[in-house]
């Protein structure tokens, strides 16, 4: 159960984080909450597929400029596959920015 219960909330969290980032961020748009939990679990899907294609280059615990250059283009072609997300290169990078940092703040594992 803890696992299922730590999954749902560090989605609800990642909804949150994105929503917060679409106020914040100029070029980021994401449509409601649900737009937004499906866009966190398309960005942790697209997330998981680079990195095991890219390896631990691009993994959260080593994110470098490989890693936050990664992290902007899997949000920027997230918006090809959530209905109501638009996403500039410049939203996209500033967004990958501030997720950065909020990582930084609220590591994973306590999502």
């Amino acid at each position: 159960m803890k696992g299922i219960l730590g999954f749902a909330v560090r989605f609800l969290v990642s909804a949150l984080v994105l929503l917060f980032v679409g106020f914040i961020i100029p070029g980021f748009r994401v449509l409601g909450f649900g737009g937004a939990l499906l866009a966190a679990a398309v960005i942790a899907v697209l997330g998981f597929i680079v990195e095991a294609i890219m390896g631990d280059r691009v993994s959260p615990q080593r994110r470098g400029i490989i890693g936050f250059l990664t992290s902007a283009v899997v949000i920027w072609i997230s918006q090809f596959l959530v209905p109501g997300m638009s996403v500039s290169i410049l939203g996209a990078l500033l967004a990958a920015f501030v997720i950065g940092l909020i990582d930084a703040v609220i590591p994973t594992e306590l999502r």
